[in-house]
């Protein structure tokens, strides 16, 4: 039933590749909205429930792949792929940086295109959700990874793009435990990113200026020069389950 298909919006200035994605994703089984521009983007994800977006980095009109990127995080967590001629690596770590769950550079296969498709949506869907209903407290923080949300001790939320967020459930859950940047950048993106490490530093050095005291001496995410990083603090898993820094 069409009410059961997962929806996707294709947002993609070029028709051909609009009608290319739309032909081979429906054939997959989903259903498909194309939208040429940010406008049209903007009305689907106003007036439908979708439930993953391919984003083009070079749009028409004022805003271009990362503003439109930026703009959906503020409002929602819908997963974002970007699909993108552009294979400049500073638009890539933008883009990550923003919140887009993957980056893939054109040409594609589209049998790869899926592949990554199906791994974005598996890391969102409801059964992980399930599996991660988790509240981790570590340093005055409060990490609730069902609802996706970082509190304070004074109960502010803190708003996190969905990398910094997967990077620092990763950490919470490996208490203590050098990690390297291949670990770091397999668990958090279900990939490599071949050399395209620097981006996990980027990555971490926005992290720690939301949750650090003060992020130039950082007492929580400590860096292990020529390895990797380690999460120093002591994190408790509700109820009562205690990781403790091996």
């Amino acid at each position: 039933m069409a009410g059961d298909r997962r929806h996707l919006l294709v947002v993609d200035d070029d028709a051909r590749v609009r009608e290319m994605l739309s032909r081979f994703f429906e054939g997959e089984g989903y259903r498909v909205s194309v939208a040429a521009d940010g406008t049209q983007m903007k009305s689907y994800l106003r007036h439908n429930e979708i439930d993953a977006v391919f984003l083009d980095l070079t749009l028409p009109g004022p805003q271009d792949g990362l503003d439109l990127a930026r703009e959906i995080r503020v409002n929602s967590d819908v997963p974002i792929i970007m699909v993108t001629g552009r294979d400049d690596v500073v638009d890539r770590i933008l883009g990550i940086e923003l919140g887009a769950d993957d980056y893939v550079a054109k040409p594609f296969h589209l049998r790869e295109l899926h592949a990554r498709l199906k791994s974005v949506l598996r890391r969102r869907g409801p059964e992980n959700l399930q599996q991660q209903s988790e509240v981790f407290r570590f340093d005055g923080w409060s990490l609730d990874v069902s609802r996706r949300r970082l509190l304070s001790d004074d109960n502010q939320e803190i708003e996190l793009t969905t990398g910094e967020f997967d990077m620092l459930v990763t950490f919470v859950r490996h208490p203590g435990r050098v990690l390297t940047r291949d670990f770091l950048m397999e668990a958090t993106r279900t990939r490599r990113f071949d050399a395209f490490d620097r981006s996990i530093d980027t990555q971490i050095a926005r992290l720690r200026r939301k949750i650090e005291r003060d992020s130039r001496h950082p007492a929580i995410i400590k860096s292990v020069r020529g390895v990797g990083y380690v999460f120093a603090a002591s994190v408790e898993l509700s109820p009562s389950a205690t990781l403790r820094r091996s």
